[in-house]
């Protein structure tokens, strides 16, 4: 009965979706009723036709559900009618507060990007003509989707938490960053309150416990008390002591005590409070010599506790009245976690080592009942349940996450490359019958995976990083960029592609002339620098040596001395060369750290270089003169990532600073004095270019830590964001040979590259 039932609301939903999915605009411009854009694509789900037939594109740039990955999440088909859905669904995280223009954009691009990979098969589905009124059309693209992601966040996630309501089921997450921020996620990943400013530091513990009470711990040195029900801040400061940091926060319940939580310092105190009226308690507890120390309690088989601590490479046990070491290994301890089975715990290491030991043992060097190894130091453990037995979850730096059997620590399957990026946290939820594994990574994304066998036996996607790239200034339009020691040179315009220089790994490109032949500058790993020829596919020219370091950045440019190039190293030197003798023309050392970034400006006579580096400094030198013009700007922006000449009103030049603190900053390359400021909200910038709009408008195209930011810098107002779901390390622009009214621009990182044309008449 039941499952005739529910045959027959199935039925019902798909004839409601199939009438809706007719009342979208076939314009994507025209707003779609409120209606469809909250309930179609949950019409679809519960009648299993979420596809892209009966959740068109056009609605998706309007969708305000923020659900459609989760309803995929949780439909086992697999139907190839969905690229559309999937492209939205790696996008919605990031898109969430994007204006529809900005979202119908990113769509296209990552949609078009998925189709593009040579190892789809899937059939590219042709989008709606009026999807061609968007700002962007792509040109080509080699670009990784991005995994989805649960949430995104403005800030590194340092710590997780799954808030726990009376009766001790999991109904939010709790989530802190390193700015001190307190985050309450619902389970699909949209905030349930406004964020809760905590600490003045990164919040690096939290504890949940029952009712919805979160206790946090800070770099700050203090612990404070969060309602999440309500999204309160109801105790600002339990214990604090001033310059310290909170190393460690666990639960203790001591024998004819009552249950404490203990919470360590970096200057070794241990301070005991109770977390029902937060009173300190003292206790007779051991006083710490790693400032670093971390902490957690076992329950003994007899009843009482073990509070298991830390000193670098050891752990050590306190029974409450005397301390022994316990176990030894070869590096610092960074997590230690009580088992299911009374009197086991699990312990990491720096090495990568995950051990399971038995405090019960009477052995003087005891030894693991089990043990593992990641590849990469270990950040966290959890325990779970797999197959409804207890499992062991280990993250780690390199961003991957594992499955150890309990007590083997026999491996699951492979492991799960959750992140491009250290994993920071991790907990889990129970939802619709599914339990799943919420990871945060220091690339400011959280992800949700399902805990079974399936998630960890996915072989990572093969995907060889882009070191370089690099596009050919008009009236050509050649994308070149380096991946898998070679480089690949295609014609926009043909879409033809040659290969140069195979087995030589670049770490920066460039497009020189000479006597007005194009060439192709290439970095390479020895610290020199070639140049080939695109005709005869060879090395022409001298090598360039005299780097002792990397060279991060190659530019072109014209000088009174002819065609140049200049090189950036971490050597913290700018280089600037003869192609055609090979002569070291310019050697200018003032940097103190690395130089990551080169821009070049030509107008008239005055032929203009400047760089930018890991000591926060940008310096503008004249070519011609081979000196520094101008005072050295300090930026306050920590690293400087990129730089671009902004052409201003009446012949004034400002230069644009991409920082590593998430700001953009103009410059007056003759005075030095800041003159605008534009701060972003999705992470580190790394990179920026300029471009001319009609009505003498000038552009800036600004990458974050997910997307591309458009901003009218005459008008300061912000135009286009492009979501890409990666961060990017290249961005440049060239005028479109094909007309004025556009441009081409170039955007490359860690997920591939994509080109494509920018239309002025749309901003």
């Amino acid at each position: 009965m039941r499952d005739s039932t529910d045959g027959r609301h199935a039925a019902i939903h798909r004839e409601i979706a199939a009438a809706l999915a007719d009342l979208v605009p076939a314009d994507p411009a025209i707003p779609p009723h409120p209606y469809l854009r909250r309930h179609l694509a949950e019409h679809a789900a519960e009648g299993n036709v979420l596809d892209d037939d009966h959740v068109p594109p056009a609605l998706l740039a309007w969708e305000t559900s923020s659900e459609v990955r989760r309803l995929l999440a949780t439909d086992d088909d697999r139907s190839d009618r969905r690229q559309w859905l999937h492209a939205w669904a790696m996008l919605e995280p990031f898109a969430r507060h994007t204006d529809p223009v900005s979202r119908l954009t990113s769509l296209r691009l990552s949609h078009y990007a998925a189709a593009s990979l040579p190892q789809s098969r899937a059939r590219q589905t042709e989008p709606p003509q009026t999807f061609n009124a968007t700002p962007v059309t792509p040109l080509w693209s080699h670009y990784a989707s991005p995994v989805p992601a649960w949430t995104a966040t403005p800030s590194d996630v340092t710590s997780l938490a799954a808030v726990e309501s009376a009766d001790g089921t999991a109904t939010a997450v709790a989530a802190g960053d390193k700015d001190g921020m307190l985050r309450i996620l619902r389970p699909d990943g949209s905030l349930s309150h406004a964020p809760i400013e905590v600490h003045r530091g990164a919040i690096s513990h939290l504890v949940p416990l029952k009712g919805g009470l979160i206790i946090t711990a800070g770099t700050d040195g203090c612990v404070a008390a969060v309602d999440a029900v309500h999204g309160q801040l109801i105790r600002k400061v339990i214990v604090c002591r001033e310059h310290t940091w909170v190393s460690s926060l666990t639960a203790y319940h001591a024998t004819g005590h009552l249950p404490l939580l203990l919470a360590a310092f970096s200057d070794g105190h241990v301070a005991a409070f109770d977390p029902g009226r937060f009173q300190i308690h003292e206790l007779a507890l051991p006083e710490l010599l790693d400032s670093s120390a971390v902490m957690c309690s076992v329950q003994m088989p007899d009843g009482h506790a073990c509070l298991l601590f830390t000193q670098r490479d050891t752990v050590n046990c306190f029974d409450g009245h005397t301390v022994s070491l316990h176990s030894r290994h070869t590096a610092r301890v960074r997590a230690l976690l009580p088992m299911p089975q009374a009197g086991q715990y699990a312990v990491a290491d720096e090495d990568g080592h995950v051990s399971l030991y038995d405090l019960t043992s009477t052995a003087v060097d005891t030894a693991p009942i089990a043990t593992a190894r990641h590849a990469a130091p270990v950040t966290s453990l959890l325990v779970t349940s797999l197959d409804q037995q207890p499992a062991l979850v280990s993250a780690a730096g390199d961003g991957t996450v594992r499955l150890w059997q309990i007590p083997s620590l026999k491996p699951v399957e492979g492991a799960l490359h959750a992140h491009t990026a250290p994993v920071t946290a991790m907990t889990q939820l129970d939802g619709t019958g599914r339990r799943r594994l919420l990871t945060a990574g220091a690339d400011r994304i959280v992800r949700s995976w399902p805990v079974d066998r399936q998630s960890f036996a996915l072989a990572p996607k093969a995907w060889n990083h882009i070191t370089a790239s690099a596009l050919s200034p008009a009236p050509s339009r050649l994308l070149a960029a380096a991946r898998a020691s070679r480089i690949v040179v295609r014609d926009l315009a043909t879409n033809r592609h040659r290969t140069l220089l195979k087995g030589r790994k670049v770490t920066a490109l460039a497009w020189p002339r000479q006597h007005g032949r194009l060439l192709l500058a290439a970095a390479l790993n020895d610290n020199s620098i070639v140049c080939a020829d695109l005709v005869t596919k060879r090395q022409t020219g001298p090598v360039l040596r005299g780097h002792y370091l990397p060279i991060n950045a190659l530019v072109a440019l014209q000088g009174a001395q002819g065609e140049l190039l200049a090189s950036g190293s971490a050597d913290g030197r700018v280089c600037v060369w003869d192609l055609e003798a090979g002569d070291l023309l310019a050697d200018f050392g003032h940097h103190k750290l690395s130089v990551r970034c080169l821009a070049t400006h030509r107008s008239g006579s005055r032929a203009l270089l400047a760089s930018g580096g890991s000591d926060g400094a940008v310096r503008v030198w004249d070519v011609d003169g081979l000196g520094q013009k101008g005072r050295t700007i300090r930026c306050d922006q920590d690293i400087i990532n990129d730089l671009a000449f902004v052409p201003w009103h009446d012949g004034e030049l400002l230069i644009a600073s991409a920082g590593q603190d998430g700001t953009l900053k103009l410059w007056d390359v003759e005075t030095g004095r800041l003159t605008d400021e534009l701060t972003l909200t999705d992470g580190e910038l790394g990179a920026v270019t300029a471009l001319r709009l009609p009505m003498g408008r000038t552009a800036l195209a600004v990458a974050s830590q997910t997307s591309i930011h458009l901003w009218d810098a005459t008008a300061d107002r912000h135009l286009l964001r492009i979501v890409t779901g990666a961060p990017l390390r290249t961005l440049k622009t060239v005028p479109d040979p094909d007309g004025a009214a556009s441009s081409i621009l170039l955007a490359s990182g860690e997920a591939g590259t994509m080109a494509f044309r920018l239309h002025h008449d749309q901003l």
